[in-house]
């Protein structure tokens, strides 16, 4: 069942290009729009913006319909969507999708606090390898993290989960047992020869 999402809105323009590309994509389905966040930086949150068959929506997302469009959202990044505008911008190199989101990177405190641990303790000595680690999220007493730059495919990357990343978050953030690393190390090169 959908249900109102006032949280989003979607600019005039933006609603205009997703029509076009929905019109393109069109192969018979119910075209729906996909809206995730996948990830954190400086700059901000990181999303994923799809045009997708309904039937390809994860079982977990939540329905919503915006100004007659069919929405799905996955359940971590409701909360994090209220107040976003939706907006599509002409530059000179063409065109994109922006979002002007105006929520905190992490909402509850034992994200926060497992966020600070990583910017303040954990990045400053993965970096002298050239790697970084991104919070992706926290479940119950796991945090859910991402290893990047020269720690993806590493092969020392198991010691330094777990000798190093682990302790630290887990002494440094009461709640947290257990740090699960969700990096697809394949796709990283291992900087050590």
């Amino acid at each position: 069942m959908a249900i109102l999402l006032e949280m989003l809105e979607i600019t005039e323009k933006a609603r205009e290009m997703l029509d076009q590309f929905a019109s393109q994509a069109d192969e018979g389905g119910t075209t729906v729009l996909k809206v995730d966040i996948v990830g954190r930086g400086p700059k901000g949150f990181h999303y994923d913006l799809q045009l997708i068959d309904k039937n390809d929506a994860s079982d977990d997302s939540e329905e919503f319909e915006i100004d007659g469009m069919t929405v799905v959202v996955g359940p971590r990044s409701v909360p994090y969507l209220e107040g976003t505008v939706l907006d599509y911008k002409e530059t000179l190199m063409g065109g994109g999708f922006s979002f002007e989101n105006p929520n905190p990177l992490w909402i509850d405190d034992v994200s926060k606090a497992v966020a600070e641990i990583i910017a303040e303790q954990v990045n400053p000595v993965v970096a002298s390898h050239g790697g970084h680690v991104n919070l992706v999220g926290v479940e119950g007493e796991k945090a859910m993290i991402e290893f990047g730059g020269g720690c993806q495919g590493c092969g020392m990357v198991d010691v330094t989960l777990k000798q190093g990343v682990e302790v630290m978050i887990t002494e440094g953030v009461p709640g947290i047992s257990e740090v699960v690393d969700l990096t697809e190390h394949s796709e990283g090169t291992n900087p050590f020869y």
